[in-house]
């Protein structure tokens, strides 16, 4: 049977909150540096700062960049660390605590041994190949699919838009967004699965929008879905790269021959 080791301040490996994997967790203290200066508050960047910031014509392009990737990870709502050269702190932290995860990298938040973030929760853990701001809208579906199955099936609709747009498609029709990934390989009963939850089809419901018959079953279903668009056409073909790229050199070339090389010319005679 497969190891499970629930969340513990007591141990060092247990089943990630994030990803699930049973895996090492590496445990870190805390040190405050009070905010001082102009500004009283914490920093929270908005979608129009990131605007600002590339519209700046003055600011040097790797400070932009750098400054661009803290935007989009602060605005994924995922606590992560911010490496960078500061005077020592002082003052530490009591009854907080981080736990990084071996497997997927993600951080979790601990007041004395009670896990806060993320929350526990009774549905399927993200694929962990999903892009940041789709985990966020499925994380928040799952922390209020007991409360409330219509709202969380209406971001997971949402999260499946998001998601196709993600994999190359328009993002704006998922009838036909769906229809052209099952052209690139998805398996064609996860849209007939889609269409059973009347997410595409005639009887589609708009992402974003509550469907007032959804119910928490549905909402199960499109849990499920998310993840296995995501095992299809992200992690599958990912772990076959991985695969690829551990071939020798004389493999790879020998089959990129055999797949790719020109025909020969005939002369004409």
């Amino acid at each position: 049977m497969t190891k499970v080791i629930p969340p513990s301040t007591a141990e060092t490996a247990f089943n990630c909150p994030h990803c699930g994997a049973f895996t090492t967790q590496f445990w870190y203290k805390l040190f405050a540096d009070q905010i001082t200066g102009d500004r009283k508050t914490p920093i929270i960047p908005k979608p129009e700062h990131k605007t600002k910031l590339r519209d700046d014509q003055e600011m040097d392009r790797e400070t932009k960049q750098e400054l661009l990737k803290w935007i989009d990870k602060m605005t994924s709502g995922l606590v992560f660390f911010n490496a960078k050269d500061s005077k020592y702190l002082q003052s530490s932290v009591e009854n907080l605590h981080l736990s990084e995860c071996y497997n997927c990298h993600k951080i979790a938040v601990w007041v004395n041994e009670r896990l806060v973030f993320p929350e526990r929760k009774t549905t399927s853990q993200p694929n962990v190949d999903l892009p940041d701001h789709i985990i966020r809208d499925y994380e928040e579906a799952r922390s209020i699919v007991d409360l409330s199955p219509r709202a969380a099936a209406a971001l997971l609709r949402l999260a499946i838009q998001k998601l196709c747009a993600h994999l190359g498609e328009s993002g704006d029709d998922l009838n036909s967004d769906i229809k052209n990934l099952v052209a690139k390989g998805l398996d064609p009963i996860v849209q007939q699965s889609l269409d059973i939850v009347r997410v595409i089809g005639n009887e589609s419901v708009h992402p974003g929008t509550i469907d007032l018959n959804d119910d928490r079953e549905t909402a199960i279903r499109l849990f499920d879905l998310v993840n296995a668009i995501a095992d299809q056409m992200i992690s599958h073909p990912k772990k076959v790269r991985e695969m690829y790229g551990k071939l020798p050199e004389a493999k790879r070339k020998a089959i990129e021959t055999r797949d790719g090389a020109p025909k020969k010319e005939t002369s004409g005679g």
